[in-house]
């Protein structure tokens, strides 16, 4: 995946969460078609499609680091996320990848709670 394309996930995560803050409206992802844990793990033997999923991820978290710089996500590595949002989807199976991308924000920024108003 190119630089470009991980540099527009990135940005179209981050004014997602910015909006979203802004407006204090119910949060509305801006994502894949198909965020369903299925779709990760199915997506584990497709290089190119689970690289760009990471990416996704990786831009919400610098989202939230926009939107709460007290409380800043510290460097993370592609292998660290990929193994969070796998081992997530593994014990929710039914659920969507985006909820373990927003675990993960609250897990490692220390808060370990959902961000409230």
């Amino acid at each position: 995946m190119s630089g470009k394309k991980c540099l527009r996930s990135a940005l179209v995560a981050l004014s997602m969460l910015s909006v979203a803050v802004a407006a204090a409206a119910p949060l509305k992802l801006i994502g894949f078609a198909d965020m369903s844990c299925r779709a990760w793990i199915a997506s584990k033997d497709d290089a190119e499609q689970r690289a760009q999923y990471v990416a996704w991820v990786r831009g919400v978290l610098t989202g939230h680091n926009y939107a709460n710089q007290s409380r800043q996500v510290s460097e993370i590595s592609s292998g660290t996320v990929d193994n969070y949002v796998t081992r997530y989807c593994s014990q929710h199976a039914q659920g969507l990848f985006s909820d373990a991308a927003l675990r993960m924000s609250d897990e490692f920024s220390g808060r370990n709670a959902p961000i409230t108003k």
